[in-house]
């Protein structure tokens, strides 16, 4: 199969997993709808977190295909990645809270600043975010906490998401692409959902030229990326 071939595979399976993903707030808006009805109460902040949630998967999903469509003219940054970070703290503290999870930020080190798309780092780690919250009270853990963490390696710096399930493997990842658009669970041992936020955001990466991958940081276990250091701060 030719290149774009296999693009255009990858972009149907893709959007398989958003669709499949979406159909969980959807159905979740509804049931919400419904008891409101019979109840005579809405609980429209819950709503209104279910239907965020769901918008956001979709952006991040267009901001990935732009970015594939416009890799050749793809504008990078002098970025923070403490900052990039947080927002994304920020951006997911309503859905965390909703499932009971507690979210902390831990910046190993200085670092400067690293070359990157800054819309598409921080919408790629939102979207992780969402699919491991998603995911977490399913796994059984006595205590729902996510780490947003960035530490030096000898590359660069890795940013990404932590928490102390052991079931977040290089083979759980790999077994998850191979099942992606084809499987209602293609992360079996991790999620009950569809996992569209971690495809998402692996399409996003690829389009800045980056790589998702499984990582460790203080014992914790995660998915995140490796980032160039700028090589201006470099020097300093």
């Amino acid at each position: 199969m030719s290149e774009s071939g296999q693009a255009s595979v990858l972009s149907q399976q893709l959007l398989l997993s958003v669709a499949e993903q979406l159909k969980i707030p959807l159905l979740q808006i509804a049931r919400q709808a419904e008891i409101g009805q019979l109840t005579k109460t809405h609980d429209l902040a819950m709503i209104q977190t279910t239907a965020d949630s769901a918008l956001r998967l979709i952006d991040s999903y267009v901001l990935g295909v732009q970015l594939a469509l416009d890799r050749y003219n793809l504008e990078t940054e002098a970025v923070s990645v403490s900052s990039v970070l947080y927002d994304s703290g920020q951006e997911l503290d309503r859905l965390a809270r909703n499932y009971g999870v507690g979210l902390e930020l831990h910046i190993g080190g200085k670092f400067g600043t690293v070359m990157a798309n800054r819309a598409g780092l921080q919408s790629a780690l939102v979207s992780l975010g969402s699919a491991l919250i998603e995911a977490m009270p399913a796994l059984g853990q006595p205590q729902l906490k996510l780490q947003l963490a960035a530490h030096r390696c000898r590359y660069g710096v890795v940013a990404g998401l932590y928490t102390d399930t052991q079931q977040l493997t290089t083979d759980a990842l790999r077994h998850g692409r191979r099942l992606m658009g084809n499987s209602r669970q293609p992360f079996t041992d991790m999620t009950h959902t569809a996992g569209a936020g971690v495809f998402v955001a692996d399409s996003i990466l690829k389009a800045m030229q980056l790589k998702l991958q499984v990582s460790r940081h203080n014992g914790l276990y995660g998915l995140g990326t490796v980032l160039e250091l700028n090589n201006q701060t470099q020097l300093v």
